[in-house]
């Protein structure tokens, strides 16, 4: 069943769902974060979105008359956001300060590897042990350490996991 936003407009489920997918890519390749879209369109057209909604736009979570409103404002926010790329250093295209998202960091196998012996001998290591880490591995101390916080906090939810499913065994094999 084909869909229309109004009598004028001749927008499909099938064209949202297009938008919605450049849409998103095209964000993301600016450096714009979904709650910079929501804060730009407030400040730009009076329409205040949250992260939230933006997300489910671009999930196509949203009803269809909701996204039919939605997309012209993000049309018009991403020619502007385009129009100002080379021009925008420090703010986004309402005039806002941008968040700079530190690029994910992808860890090679072979230093994934050796974090997870270092992990199992020691999970807690001293700034001296991880700058050792960084001299053999060639990755930032920043990296490491966040990896051995991570690594950490994975390992807590695994024994509580555990620990939930043992406690739910004996309760049922009384």
């Amino acid at each position: 069943m084909v869909e229309f936003c109004s009598e004028e407009d001749t927008t499909t489920s099938d064209d949202l769902e297009q938008f919605a997918r450049e849409f998103k890519q095209q964000r993301i390749k600016l450096h714009f974060t979904q709650a910079d879209v929501g804060l730009a369109l407030g400040k730009l057209y009076g329409s205040m979105f949250s992260q939230t909604h933006i997300c489910r736009f671009e999930a196509l979570q949203l009803s269809f008359k909701n996204m039919c409103k939605l997309k012209p404002l993000l049309v018009k926010w991403l020619e502007e956001a385009d129009n100002n790329r080379g021009s925008v250093s420090s703010t986004d295209v309402s005039g806002s300060p941008l968040r700079k998202r530190k690029k994910r960091t992808s860890i090679e196998l072979t230093a994934k590897t050796a974090l997870e012996n270092y992990f199992s001998i020691n999970p807690r290591p001293s700034s001296q042990e991880i700058g050792v880490l960084v001299e053999n591995l060639g990755i930032e101390k920043e990296v490491i350490r966040v990896w051995f916080c991570n690594r950490r906090q994975k390992e807590k939810r695994l024994s509580e996991s555990l620990t939930a499913k043992t406690d739910n065994q004996q309760v049922e094999s009384q």
